[in-house]
């Protein structure tokens, strides 16, 4: 398996090299040259196979011979070892919970399994690899917990400052060691700016060997194809849709890439905050980026998400674009008032993000009434404890892997601008 890269000026390279570089020498993100169909007989079998054995299944194309079978599957069995529940609101409503990891958001099996191949890849070089990571919050956090203490690495976090979650923050700030956390005066559209300006800066180049592990990155990215092969594997339904809050687009792009491989995924919901660049884009074929929007959705403040590149590069066309996928915004007292409606009806506590997504499929529903929808809860709830427990008027039970850095103290670098960003790298 190769890459090459989407803005077609570099030379194609292997899964070892895309992870190292992150993104290409031309500054585009990579893109798997061939995307092979699984079996279809294993496809229809799925529920004979351990979630282990469709990892293997799904990932090893991508990894092609950079890495062995046997370490491959040990790389996934350290990667995938916690559950990822599907809990029914609806005879046609699924939410599918991804936050049963150990920073107990999404991100943890992407920035988990990129953390193993890169300790792999490098349990043999003398020279450390810098990972630099944009978070909106909950990344940065699964990076963190990820690379913490893996061999040949030191972690970089920029997050934006007062725009995170104050547990988000102490998750990005209390683990000292490889991680440092800089907290950048803007936005995560401006983060993000950061870490894509340092890969082309010849200066930061020459002193450390830079990655990403943002969904840039295709090892970060590509594990969470694996979500919808799970769901899939409890639903079996030929009438699947599934709505993705999405802010930087890599979550609902991977799916996109689990349909590639043969999943039967009827349609995708692109469900999105005031952060509205893709539903706009969608109505009117312009994609215009705004001023990013703080919101109590705080992942997915994101005006101009990254991946959305890949998902055109798979439907070519916007017609096929629009027959595939659809797109809707939702304000924060939207997704309040369904975060109370469903408490009170069900009994049942959504994250801020999961909310967006069941507003997406809800929305979606009312004119696909014969489709089963499953919707992505990205986050625990107790992240956001302020807006739901408002909200709920109830006090939410905080796991233990919580209440373990709440007596730690933070610790961050602050950062104004680019300039201030490399004056301050080049110091650590």
């Amino acid at each position: 398996m190769l890459y090459r890269s989407l803005n077609k000026k570099s030379d194609p390279v292997n899964f070892e090299k895309a992870i190292k570089l992150g993104l290409a020498s031309d500054g585009g993100l990579f893109f798997p040259t061939t995307i092979s169909p699984i079996k279809k007989d294993f496809i229809d079998k799925i529920e004979d196979y351990s979630n282990i054995e469709i990892a293997y299944q799904v990932l090893k194309q991508f990894v092609g011979n950079t890495i062995s079978e046997l370490d491959l599957k040990n790389i996934i069995e350290s990667t995938i070892d916690f559950d990822f529940p599907l809990v029914k609101l609806e005879d046609n409503i699924f939410s599918l919970e991804l936050y049963h990891g150990p920073t107990l958001a999404f991100k943890d099996v992407g920035a988990r399994f990129m953390a193993n191949c890169l300790g792999y890849f490098n349990k043999n070089r003398s020279k450390l690899t810098t990972v630099l990571v944009a978070t909106s919050g909950d990344t940065g956090a699964a990076v963190a917990n990820g690379f913490l203490d893996v061999k040949g690495t030191k972690v970089v976090i920029l997050y934006p400052k007062n725009k995170v979650s104050e547990i988000q923050e102490r998750q990005l700030t209390t683990n000292k060691k490889n991680i440092t956390a800089l907290r950048i005066n803007g936005s995560f559209d401006d983060c993000q700016k950061m870490v894509k300006k340092a890969f082309v800066d010849k200066e930061l180049n020459n002193q450390f060997n830079l990655t990403s592990a943002n969904s840039i990155n295709v090892a970060r990215w590509l594990p969470q194809s694996l979500y919808y092969f799970y769901a899939y594997k409890k639903l079996k339904s030929k009438n699947l849709v599934f709505s993705v809050p999405s802010g930087n687009f890599g979550n609902i792009c991977a799916g996109i890439v689990a349909r590639e491989l043969g999943l039967p995924i009827k349609h995708f919901i692109a469900s999105t905050n005031v952060n509205d660049t893709i539903p706009r884009y969608f109505k009117n074929g312009v994609f215009k980026a705004n001023k990013t929007i703080q919101t109590i959705s705080n992942a997915m403040d994101v005006s101009n998400p990254s991946n959305f590149v890949r998902i055109l590069e798979i439907f070519k066309d916007f017609d096929n674009l629009r027959e595939n996928m659809s797109s809707y915004s939702f304000n924060d007292v939207e997704t309040l008032d369904l975060i109370k409606k469903v408490y009170d009806s069900k009994g049942y506590v959504l994250d801020p993000h999961g909310a967006v997504g069941l507003l997406g499929l809800n929305k979606y529903l009312k004119i696909n009434s014969e489709d089963i929808g499953v919707f992505l809860e990205t986050a625990h709830p107790i992240k956001f404890s302020k807006h739901v427990e408002n909200i709920l008027k109830i006090k939410l039970k905080k796991p233990e892997k919580i209440n373990n850095i709440l007596s730690k103290s933070k610790e961050f670098i602050d950062v104004e601008d680019y300039k201030d960003f490399k004056e301050k790298m080049l110091k650590l």
